[in-house]
């Protein structure tokens, strides 16, 4: 099949597909005669391979560690489970910095008097004025609540 083709069928774009082959993420293609890139349907459950790692988080240079377990028959699933781990611990560390920053921006609003008045707390915090800005919310005062 043609790169639109296994574009389609694995749900990995034809741009994306050129650039995992740009990157050795998977091998390169091969060609007809004009030129043009055919794809196996081996090379199809590689690509969803790598849209699924994707799906999950998985980084590039992960994923690549996860094919070359995927294609090494001799491999120790402790390998793999390790490496799953570290995706796992990773996730849930941008969960705790992104409920810390959705706290700090509702704090933020619910700070902010939403009226006509140019004082913002929220442009405050934005331009650096954080520290002095943020402790006053903390005591209930310096906000419109």
């Amino acid at each position: 099949m043609n790169i639109g083709e296994a574009a389609k069928t694995s749900g990995v774009s034809a741009k994306m597909i050129r650039y995992y082959e740009q990157t050795g993420l998977i091998p390169a293609a091969g060609r007809t005669e004009a030129g043009y890139r055919t794809y196996t349907a081996s090379d199809v459950r590689m690509l969803r391979f790598i849209r699924r790692a994707r799906d999950l988080g998985f980084q590039v240079e992960a994923i690549g560690e996860l094919l070359a377990l995927w294609r090494d028959r001799s491999r120790h699933s402790a390998d793999v489970k390790q490496l799953a781990q570290a995706q796992i611990d990773g996730l849930r560390r941008r969960i705790a910095e992104m409920e810390s920053m959705v706290a700090t921006l509702d704090h933020l609003a619910r700070g902010c008097s939403g009226d006509d008045r140019p004082d913002c707390p929220i442009l405050a915090d934005l331009e650096g004025e954080a520290s002095v800005v943020a402790p006053a919310c903390h005591r209930g005062a310096g906000f419109n609540r």
